[in-house]
């Protein structure tokens, strides 16, 4: 037995969800943050047999995957006192995963 922990971006989770179960894995969902851009993650907990690890990977990296988004970053002009936003480009998205193997499971 195995436990899935996977970190999604916010925007990917419903998507990871829907696609996990729908292949016949159950699913728990939390919410959570961190990261570069303090976004709300989604963290997923998925407990499933060691030969099925591939499978939720595989749902996982067609759900989440990366992209690039714009960020406006101020920037200080200090000598007008005035801070002027200005387009940055940040990779979001993808998924961290963590397999864990799992000593002893019940379901009750």
């Amino acid at each position: 037995m195995k436990l899935v922990v996977a970190m999604v971006n916010g925007d990917d989770a419903r998507a990871c969800c829907d696609a996990l179960t729908g292949a016949g894995f159950a699913v728990t969902r939390l919410a959570s943050a961190g990261g570069f851009l303090g976004r709300g993650n989604a963290t997923l907990l998925i407990g499933i047999d060691a030969a099925r690890v591939d499978e939720v990977i595989e749902v996982l990296r067609r759900q989440a995957r990366g992209r690039v988004e714009e960020m406006a970053t101020p920037v200080a002009a200090e000598a007008v006192d005035l801070f002027v936003p200005y387009g940055v480009e940040v990779q979001v998205g993808g998924a961290t995963v963590f397999v864990i193997d799992v000593e002893r499971f019940e379901r009750l």
